[in-house]
């Protein structure tokens, strides 16, 4: 039988016991580490806390902010909470509001930077995607302007021949997949060239060895 997260996401129960998920570190209110203490506390109520109330969840949030001025944004907080002033319909709704209040804007600046700055290189398209993804993330770029960074950091070669396709990717997920597959499928070939020019240059070589030992003897007068 699988629990429910809220939001139509199921996982079975016996994995949320089983695993060994890690606590939030003290949040203080330092920008920089919202984004890190936002998701140890979605990871920790999803593996451990899913059979808790949603009060019971933001309650226990609540208990590892504290420190500096937090405290004060932490008891306006907890005295909205029992005055009824507020209510989330999941704790994440909770922590999206924890986000804007402490995010500052620092972090989406940080990312788009990061972002901008990524080139594939010699790099896999794989490690590239999956590196884009994760610097893609809270960065603020979405739709074109994603797509245009995403074309700009990947090779050359790959852009321009997707860009010259008879149905040119759009999406960002249709670049995603289109170049993983184009890079792929070059790697595949040129690993086939390389091969088969090995066989050849064996081939050649024994043609040459046999040739040498056909040669008549000169003659000795």
């Amino acid at each position: 039988m699988a629990e429910g997260t809220g939001r139509g996401e199921t996982a079975p129960r016996e994995v949320a016991r089983g695993a060994e998920v890690a606590k939030p570190q003290i949040f203080d209110g330092t920008t920089t580490r919202v984004a890190g203490f936002i998701i140890a506390c979605k990871l920790y109520i999803r593996m451990r806390m899913r059979e808790k109330t949603v009060e019971g969840q933001i309650q226990w949030i609540l208990s590892y902010v504290q420190g500096g001025t937090v405290d004060v944004w932490k008891e306006n907080v907890m005295e909205e909470l029992e005055a009824g002033e507020v209510e989330y319909e999941l704790a994440e709704d909770f922590l999206t509001c924890l986000k804007k209040e402490f995010g500052g804007g620092e972090e989406e600046l940080v990312k788009a930077a990061e972002l901008r700055k990524l080139e594939q290189g010699e790099r896999m398209m794989e490690e590239f995607v999956q590196e884009f993804k994760r610097a893609a993330r809270g960065s603020g770029y979405e739709g074109r302007l994603l797509v245009e960074e995403f074309k700009r950091g990947m090779n050359g070669g790959i852009r321009r021949k997707l860009m010259k396709a008879e149905n040119p990717p759009v999406s960002i997920e249709q670049w995603y997949r289109r170049a993983t597959a184009l890079h792929r499928n070059w790697r595949e070939s040129r690993r086939e060239e390389e091969r088969l020019q090995g066989k050849k240059e064996q081939g050649g070589g024994a043609l040459k060895q046999e040739q040498r030992q056909i040669l008549p003897r000169p003659l000795v007068w």
